[in-house]
């Protein structure tokens, strides 16, 4: 769960991006992990999905290092954020999220996606 202010718009890296309404100094917690809102989803129930539901789970998930057997579902703009090598947010702990650098009003925020996929069994792609 986003503990900031962002907003989605175009990006140019990929389709929609998560941007920074405000200026945000490095160093700051911008998201956790809310099994309020976030959810835990087991591999089997997502495996036994088709169609557009499969689709979805598949673009906006991704499997869970402190549940294994499990895809993680962030209820919110989070799961737009796009990947990038030089990443300003940190994703390294599954369970937290702070920014790297200092990240400016309106700049888009980014993750390394191959923290999702570390150690999980999967093979990470490329962006989403």
């Amino acid at each position: 769960m986003l503990l900031i202010d962002v907003y989605l718009d175009k990006s140019l890296i990929e389709g929609i991006g998560v941007f920074a309404k405000n200026p945000i100094a490095k160093g700051t917690l911008i998201g956790k992990f809310d099994p309020r809102f976030d959810r835990l989803i087991p591999n089997e129930l997502w495996e036994a999905q088709e169609g557009a539901v499969k689709d979805y789970l598949d673009r906006y998930c991704y499997p869970s290092r402190s549940q294994p057997g499990h895809i993680v579902f962030e209820a919110d703009d989070a799961r737009y954020m796009n990947h990038s090598d030089n990443p300003n947010c940190d994703v390294s702990d599954e369970l937290q999220m702070y920014a790297l650098t200092d990240i400016a009003a309106r700049e888009e925020l980014t993750c390394d996606y191959s923290h999702f996929f570390r150690g999980a069994g999967f093979e990470f792609l490329g962006e989403r």
